[in-house]
């Protein structure tokens, strides 16, 4: 049975995100308790707000070589993946270092506004996440910042700019999107992560 960790990361809502794993899941717990999570058999890494916030949090609660050690599956969310990756852009911050790429300003091409706010659909989709997930499928995005396309992505979409919708290295996921507000395909990727066991 799955056993739910969401990293209380102390920048980020929550409570939509523990939400939408309670409706797919028995046990789903908020912690920043190492054991708590290091016991979990998934862990989630939330975030908003700017990188070099989130990465000072995430030093004052002495987490970062604790996250970088967890060997369960792992899902950083929006500003949770962009973590993942060496360093953003954004105030130029070094992140977790876990993805060997790098998070860049969003160029604002085609006239489109920024941030990128809304539905979008996903592209050349890759399992395990996107299992029964339908090529050109809606999810829900919020930022200005984003990861480029490489060997990591698990997903695409486009805003003026193809980008990684996903990205994954290792036991190490992540998605741009809001899977706890996009509805059934959010729910069914969410479903996904908890199919992926520790070994792969």
């Amino acid at each position: 049975m799955s056993q739910v960790a969401i990293i209380d990361t102390g920048c980020a809502n929550i409570t939509s995100v523990r939400c939408a794993f309670e409706r797919i899941c028995d046990d789903v717990v908020v912690t920043r308790d190492t054991q708590l999570i290091r016991n979990a058999s998934h862990v989630v890494l939330p975030g908003v707000g700017t990188a070099g916030a989130a990465m000072g949090k995430l030093t004052s609660f002495e987490l970062i070589e604790f996250i970088q050690s967890l060997t369960q599956p792992v899902l950083g969310i929006c500003l949770g993946m962009q973590l993942l990756t060496n360093a953003s852009e954004e105030r130029n911050v070094d992140c977790l270092g876990i993805v060997d790429a790098k998070v860049s300003a969003m160029k604002n091409s085609h006239n489109l506004p920024l941030p990128h706010m809304g539905w979008n659909q996903l592209t050349d989709l890759k399992a395990p996440l996107f299992n029964d997930i339908p090529a050109g499928s809606y999810v829900y995005f919020v930022h200005s910042f984003a990861v480029p396309v490489g060997d990591y992505t698990l997903a695409q979409s486009d805003y003026g700019q193809a980008f990684s919708a996903s990205i994954n290295r290792d036991n190490f996921y992540g998605v741009q999107f809001h899977p706890e507000r996009s509805g059934k395909i959010g729910a069914q990727i969410l479903r996904n992560f908890l199919a992926i066991s520790q070994q792969g």
